[in-house]
Parts: C-alpha cells; sequence; structure tokens
C-alpha cells in the first residue's frame, strides 16, 4: 500500500510554489507553505489568492471550494515550520548552493521517514540529495507551469532512491490527477532536454537575422500547431531562467554546443530583458508581469499587403507539377480568385490533377465550407495544359515537382526562356538550395521559393524563401501573393530546412537518440511533450506520420550544410529506415500501426 500524505511542505513561493501549494489544496491536502520572508510570504500568498479567484470567475472552481481551499494552506516563515510534515516540495531559484543548503537544513528539521523532493528541472537530484543524511528519500518531482493547468509531472530518481519512495509518489501523483513518468536523473530530464535545444537554436536564428521575431514564431506555431512560438515562449520562462537551464545541460550534459546558451541571451540577461516578468525580453509587454505585447521599434509596419514594398501585381499564375502538392496549390490560387494554368507532363497527369482538384472542392461543398458557385467559379479559372509554352502570359509561376536538383534546373531553364520579363518564378522545395535553381535561369532576382506544407488549402503557413540574389520586389511579390491566398508567410533566407525544418527536425532527432539510450519509452517522452509543452502530437507520433525516410533525409541535409556533431542522425533512425520501417505508410515506425 502507498503512503497516505496528509501533510505537505512547499519551499519557495514564486509563481511554480504558489502553483504546486494550490495543486496540494485543491486535492484536499494540508499544505505548510514556507518562504524566507514576510514580505516574500505575503507575495506568496498574494500570488495563490490571484490564481483562485481567477480560477472561481471563469466558473473553474466554486467559490466554497476556493474558500476550503485556503483554509487547508497554513503560511509561515522559515524551515521550521515543516518539523512535521508527510513531504517537503523545493520550489526555489535554481542554483545548486542555495538548494543544497536547504536540503541540508530540511534533512534536520524534518522527521527521519519524511520525503525531501525538489522541484528542479535542470539541476541534478543525486547532487541536491548527498547534502543530506537520507539520500534514498529524495527525489525530484517537476510540474510544469502553470502547475494547476498543466498535466505532466516528472519524477525522477537518482541511483539510490528507495523504489518505495518512487512507488509512493507515483500513488500521489494520480491523487492529484496528473500524468507521471518516472525516469533517471539526467540533465534536462525529457522535457526540457528536448525543449531547451530547440529554443537556444530558435534564438541563434533570431540573433543572425535569419527571420525576425514574429516570422520564427508565426512559422513554429503555424507549421507544426505549437501553441506558443519558441521566442514568445522564451519571454513566458524568462530569459534568466532559460540562461540557467541551458547552461546546466550544457555543462552536465556532455557539452553538447547545442546547448550552449546563444551570447544573445547572456547579453538580454545582464541588460535586464528578462521577458514578460521584467516586462521587455524578445517582445515587448505593457507592463512587467503582462502578457499583452505592446509594439516597439522591431514591431514591422503594418501594409495592406497589396503593392507593397514593390510587390508586382499578379492576376494569372501557372502551376507546375502533378503531385499532392501541386494540385493543393492550384485549389489554394484558384479558390483566392486568380487564374491559373496547371501544366503537367502530358494530358492523361492533367485529367488526374483535374478530378482531384475537383474532388477536394466537392468535400468543402459537402462540408459547407464552399458555396456552389464559389466552387463552379474556382473551376472555371483553371486551364489544364501538357505544355510549358502556355505559360507564356502567366505573372507568376509556382513550380511542384519531384525533389531533385536536376530536374527542377532543367524546368527552370525552361521557364527562364518561355515566360516575359518581371515573372516571379518560385520553387516549393523543401530540402533543396533555392539558388542552384535560380542559377539556371539568366534572371536569379526574380526566383524566390514558396514553401507551402501540406495540405495546401488547409495550413496556414507559406516560408518564403528568399537567395542573396533575390529582389527586394520578388520577395515584397511573393510576401503579398501569400497575404491574398489568406496565408501566412514568413520571410527567412536560403538555408537548409528554413525555418519550421530547422527548428523541428532536430528536435526529432534528439527524441530519437533518448529513446536509443534507453533513457525513456517511445510513450512517456510523447506524453512529456504533448502534457509538458502542450504539443499537438509527441516526437514519436509525428516521425511516424511524417514518414522516417522523409525525416532522416531532411535531418541528413541540415547535418552536411551545419556540420554541426548534434546535428548527426540518430543511428536508430537510420537502422529503422534500413529495415524498412518507415511509419505509418508502412505500418511499421516507432509503433507497429498494422492493428489500426
Amino acid at each position: 500500500m502507498a503512503r497516505e500524505f496528509s501533510t505537505v511542505g512547499v519551499v519557495g513561493l514564486g509563481t511554480m510554489g504558489a502553483g504546486i501549494v494550490e495543486v496540494f489544496a485543491r486535492n484536499g491536502i494540508d499544505v505548510v507553505a514556507v518562504e524566507i520572508s514576510a514580505p516574500a510570504l505575503e507575495r506568496g500568498r498574494a500570488t495563490l489568492k490571484g490564481s483562485t479567484d481567477r480560477a472561481v470567475a471563469k466558473g473553474k472552481l466554486a467559490e466554497a471550494d476556493r474558500d476550503a481551499l485556503h483554509e487547508r494552506v497554513h503560511f509561515a516563515v522559515g524551515l521550521d515550520a515543516l518539523h512535521s510534515v508527510d513531504l517537503v516540495i523545493e520550489a526555489v531559484p535554481e542554483h545548486l548552493d542555495l538548494k543544497q543548503r536547504i536540503f541540508a537544513e530540511l534533512d534536520r528539521i524534518c522527521r527521519p521517514e519524511t520525503i525531501l523532493a525538489t522541484n528542479t528541472s535542470s539541476l541534478s537530484v543525486t547532487e541536491i540529495s548527498v547534502a543530506t543524511s537520507r539520500p534514498n528519500q529524495v527525489i525530484g518531482i517537476h510540474f510544469f507551469n502553470p502547475a494547476p493547468v498543466m498535466k505532466l509531472v516528472e519524477v525522477v530518481r537518482t541511483v539510490v532512491t528507495a523504489p518505495e519512495v518512487v512507488a509512493d509518489v507515483e500513488a500521489l501523483c494520480a491523487r492529484l490527477g496528473k500524468v507521471d513518468v518516472t525516469i533517471n536523473d539526467r540533465a534536462g530530464f525529457i522535457a526540457n532536454a528536448l525543449l531547451f535545444g530547440y529554443l537556444n537554436h530558435a534564438v541563434g536564428m533570431f540573433e543572425s537575422h535569419y527571420a525576425t521575431r514574429e516570422d520564427i514564431d508565426a512559422a513554429m506555431k503555424l507549421g507544426c500547431g505549437l501553441p506558443m512560438g519558441p521566442l514568445a515562449l522564451m519571454d513566458l520562462i524568462g530569459l534568466d531562467t532559460a540562461y540557467e537551464i541551458l547552461d546546466t545541460m550544457y555543462r552536465r550534459g556532455g557539452r553538447d554546443r547545442r546547448h550552449a546558451p546563444v551570447p544573445l541571451l547572456k547579453q538580454m540577461v545582464t541588460a535586464g530583458l528578462l521577458g514578460r516578468k521584467s516586462g521587455r525580453g524578445f517582445y515587448t509587454y505593457e507592463r512587467p508581469g503582462s502578457p499583452v505585447v505592446v509594439p516597439d521599434e522591431a514591431t514591422p509596419l503594418a501594409t495592406d499587403g497589396a503593392l507593397a514594398d514593390g510587390a508586382r501585381a499578379i492576376a494569372k499564375v501557372g502551376v507546375v507539377g502533378s503531385g499532392t502538392m501541386a494540385t493543393g496549390i492550384i485549389e489554394v490560387f484558384a479558390k483566392a480568385g486568380y487564374e491559373v494554368v496547371s501544366v503537367t507532363r502530358g494530358m492523361e497527369k492533367s485529367a488526374k490533377v483535374c478530378e482531384a482538384v475537383k474532388t477536394s472542392l466537392n468535400k468543402g461543398v459537402v462540408r459547407g465550407k464552399l458555396a456552389e458557385a464559389d466552387r463552379d467559379a474556382a473551376l472555371g479559372r483553371i486551364s489544364w495544359s501538357a505544355t510549358l509554352d502556355h505559360l507564356a502570359d502567366v505573372d507568376l509561376v509556382v513550380e511542384a515537382v519531384v525533389e531533385e536538383l536536376s530536374v527542377k534546373k532543367a524546368l527552370f531553364a525552361s521557364l527562364d526562356e518561355i515566360c516575359k520579363p518581371g515573372v516571379v518564378l518560385a520553387t516549393t522545395t523543401s530540402s533543396l538550395p533555392v539558388i542552384d535553381v535560380a542559377m539556371a535561369t539568366q534572371r536569379p532576382a526574380d526566383v524566390v521559393g514558396l514553401h507551402f506544407f501540406n495540405p495546401a488549402p488547409v495550413m496556414p503557413l507559406v516560408e518564403v524563401v528568399r537567395t542573396i540574389r533575390t529582389s527586394p520586389e520578388a520577395t515584397a511579390t511573393a510576401r503579398a501573393v501569400c497575404a491574398a491566398l489568406g496565408k501566412t508567410g514568413v520571410v527567412c533566407g536560403d538555408r537548409s530546412g528554413f525555418i519550421v525544418n530547422a527548428l523541428l527536425f532536430p528536435y526529432l532527432n534528439d527524441a530519437v537518440k533518448m529513446l536509443e539510450a534507453s533513457y525513456s519509452t517511445a510513450d512517456d517522452i510523447d506524453h512529456a511533450m504533448k502534457l509538458g509543452c502542450g504539443y499537438p502530437m509527441g516526437p514519436f507520433e509525428l516521425l511516424d506520420v511524417v514518414g522516417l525516410d522523409v525525416s532522416l533525409a531532411i535531418q541528413r541535409e541540415l547535418y552536411l550544410e551545419l556540420r554541426e556533431p548534434g546535428f548527426a542522425p540518430a543511428p536508430l533512425l537510420e537502422h529503422l529506415v534500413t529495415a524498412g520501417y518507415l511509419g505509418r505508410k508502412t505500418r511499421r515506425g516507432f509503433r507497429d500501426h498494422s492493428h489500426r
């Protein structure tokens, strides 16, 4: 039988500590909430009151339950108040010496059978535990912010944590309505080890002026369905906290360069730009602590999008290709009111593409998302062709043929001869260098990347890729076209992976390495990222959907371009691809899909 915890102590009543107090008190457990001074204690009390009052206002907590919750909490200054509790959770700032001092004191004050827990997100639980005479009763219980809302708890055992302590804490998590994943003591545990490499990479992307803060954040929200963009998330976490976590992970986790904090991060922390809590980080906020972003000198000027920055007028668009991507792009342009010329290799392929577009538009009608008249009008705007010569009078060409450089270069050389001057030539490549395609023409200034996401009619994001030869007018035209399509266009340089894949796939690769090292299971890693970070899919779910072969090819491209050792594809990923386990499409990837 798991032990019954009737009284729990919480040390440190910042945002995290106050949230943990609320979680226990909500679930009928008496809490002794401790701070270092009376003013700090009052701030903690105010944080708890604010959170519970908001829950009442939103109808998520009854007034009587709120009042009962507050009656279960006893506030006190100093650790001596914890002499008779069953469990203590420490939630003070991430400094090892501070935590060790507190644990040495708790060891002296608390009863011998009391479990001592730390909410650290990056420090070694083992190093904290050795400050006590009872390291077998020390454990990590890592809640996620905001603790009352987030379902995940990482239960971190050291090599000496007693099995019954682990079992008791797991049972307690279940009582709190949380989902726990139990793991060993390793830098960053699951969620932070996967999350912070990605966040640091995004800061590096911003630091190098590869893309704007708005475009990086929009790309990850719209391209991956994440609840927040990486830079907005850094502001929420606090740049000082993020710096401490990355620095600790770098020193404890084998000195992986991707965890070495980007220099800009240290500069911002030194300058007091800590994110929301200081009112200024990557973004500027209404006031310290406010979530409301206000314009600053880096905010892009609003344009009507029509003919901004020398954008050219586009009325007629050519789409070359006959695959899923080409079909979706034809539909998107036709629905948005453009005349479209679809060019394929042969009338048989044209007939197939025509049928696919009709089927998709009909589905829109059936679902009530498209009027019959609008469907008929969209179809009326499309002409079908098997020869590139029909692109002689278009204003924009979008190429969506096979991802082979030689094929694309040959096509662009032909377009260069056929199309009138001033036409923007766009490639939808997701992995090839756009400049290689552009240099197959005599007009590289007019060539851009327009990377649509699949399925094109649904996904709201387009990456607009400018090469070092692309003219500002061509970039502005591409952006204006995205706006006219009802899409969000994000502008970035011509580097492998652009924004989304360059940030997404190293994170997926890190998850594979974590599984390969037997640190955790695919299920627990997926749970951690969905419940701890609010991701719509866990990394292994996503890899099986994308296809392991596709993922491996993208990761190889990133590694070849950046030569960063941490980007080398995980051997397990290579082995699964070699074995033909490619994900859902072969019914076997990281999971077996044969019975689904």
